[in-house]
């Protein structure tokens, strides 16, 4: 682990400027001996100290223009509440010791304006990150609150999902003398705009068995009985990591992160198609984080960040692949429809413990002038917690 820096003081600075500071934040900034911030931050404030406006791209720069002015005392701006979304987070998850002085952030201040309750409303930030992270959060009467996102495109993106008839609020420059809160979006909104979503659409349900027409597919998906009995047993947890082995649609590993926002997934598929396919779904279903591996188990395994749980749909018949996936100690649930996966498992649990079960899935469907049911194929489930 890197040394931490020596410790570094960052301020939580408004569209308000130097008026809006606190006490003790003004005396942090006069302290320091230089103070870093973006151009428009540094402008607000007085003192002799030097300042220094972050490059851009700012992470490959950022330890190496610290450890630069080591031994000075450092001072941070940051915009509004510096562990929401924004720098102080980045330095404290790249091992700075920080000493945090916030200011009211936008979210806060977007909320104030709109009346909006802390309890109702869910903030996503796209600041470096793909727009369709918001589907995610798209629910029938919802509040969203979304900070980094072009106008257009966000909109274009609501439009796809079905709430093209959302009440939609833009509000910038929230606390200064510049605020604006207009009805509707306009292209071109600046870095310090909140869009704000009121939510009106389809209901997309959260817990694990969204309907299979849910996924673009090509008949290789955990289908919605058998993924949501996979998803009760590999029991999401949030911030934890699943292994999606032989993915097919990437139905199990995108249920696993729609789960919780900070759920992660890493999707195995050595079908080229099929991975692209998943990454499409990803991006549809609002979890376009999840990262596709492109190879067959067990080798495509190797150097994956080390699982909380892992789901394997296809290829337990595979030499290493559920010995690889059990070498983690994760949680494990494991399919197999053929007699010979059906083998492996039970050996798997012979030796390994759990819990065995078949699972045979019927429908009802037209036969003849009357109804009948329609077997699906009976799935062996391997389960290790």
């Amino acid at each position: 682990m890197r040394e931490k820096s020596p410790l570094t003081v960052v301020v939580g600075i408004g569209a308000d400027g130097w008026p809006g500071l606190s006490e003790p934040a003004r005396a942090a900034v006069l302290a320091a001996d230089i103070v870093f911030g973006a151009r428009r931050q540094l402008d607000y404030v007085p003192g002799t100290a030097e300042k220094v406006a972050w490059p851009s791209p700012l992470l490959p720069a950022l330890d190496g223009l610290l450890a630069e002015h080591a031994g000075r005392a450092i001072c941070v701006l940051a915009s509004g509440d510096p562990l929401l979304s924004g720098i102080g987070t980045t330095l404290i998850e790249r091992g700075h010791e920080i000493r945090v002085l916030p200011a009211v952030s936008s979210v806060a201040l977007a909320r104030a304006r709109l009346g909006w309750a802390a309890e109702e409303t869910e903030v996503v930030t796209v600041v470096g990150r793909a727009v369709h992270r918001v589907t995610r959060a798209l629910a029938p009467g919802r509040k969203v609150l979304v900070l980094g996102s072009d106008p257009a495109e966000l909109g274009k993106l609501l439009k796809s999902r079905g709430y093209g008839n959302s009440k939609l609020t833009a509000l910038s420059e929230l606390g200064g003398p510049d605020e604006r809160i207009v009805d509707g979006w306009t292209p071109g909104a600046g870095a310090l705009t909140v869009l704000a979503i009121d939510c009106a659409g389809p209901g997309l349900s959260l817990l694990g068995g969204l309907p299979d027409d849910a996924f673009e597919h090509d008949g290789q998906l955990t289908k919605r009985d058998l993924r949501a009995s996979a998803l009760a047993r590999l029991a999401p947890i949030p911030g934890e990591l699943l292994w999606d082995v032989g993915a097919g649609a990437g139905s199990v590993g995108i249920e696993w992160s729609r789960a919780h926002p900070l759920n992660r997934a890493v999707a195995i598929e050595r079908d080229e198609a099929r991975a692209a396919r998943i990454e499409r779904n990803a991006e549809t279903l609002g979890v376009p984080e999840l990262r596709v591996v492109l190879g067959g188990a067990p080798e495509a395994l190797t150097g994956l960040a080390t699982p909380d749980a892992v789901f394997v749909g296809g290829g337990v018949t595979v030499p290493g692949v559920l010995e690889t996936c059990l070498a983690t100690g994760a949680r494990v649930v494991a399919h197999g429809v053929t007699l010979e996966a059906e083998l492996v498992l039970a050996h798997a649990c012979q030796k390994n413990g759990g819990e065995l079960t078949r699972i045979s899935v019927e429908q009802a469907a037209p036969l003849g002038g009357f109804t009948g049911w329609t077997p699906a194929r009976t799935v062996t489930q391997w389960s290790k917690p």
